[in-house]
């Protein structure tokens, strides 16, 4: 995945799977807003992560969802989302040596170091 955008969906994708793994009982309503994205958008994302065998609703008696289900990673799904942790892990340290590097070149521009 190379793509702006491929790597936001990655990025989305491991959010929820994150998310998930640790709240399983969450509505999608609730976890859009921890996610900061739409109810339909995470619909749409946990549709996809269904089909490609990652996540699963359960039924669960005890949820504190209405409508009594749970969403459960798969074996498939932790596995991915060990991947995608890797890789998340991997932009953001590139993105902060990047932005290390940008304020540096700022410092040296201002003659200033306090910032």
């Amino acid at each position: 995945m190379t793509s702006r955008q491929a790597k936001l969906q990655e990025d989305t994708y491991f959010r929820v799977m994150r998310i998930l793994q640790g709240n399983p009982d969450l509505t999608q309503r609730e976890l859009a807003e921890k996610l900061g994205i739409s109810v339909g958008g995470l619909n749409y994302c946990i549709k996809a992560l269904i089909e490609k065998g990652l996540v699963k609703m359960k039924n669960f008696s005890n949820s504190k969802n209405k409508f009594g289900y749970v969403y459960v990673l798969t074996p498939t799904g932790l596995a991915e989302k060990a991947a995608l942790t890797h890789r998340f892990l991997q932009r953001k340290v590139e993105e902060y040596e990047a932005l290390k590097s940008e304020i540096e070149v700022l410092r040296s521009e201002v003659g200033r170091s306090d910032f």
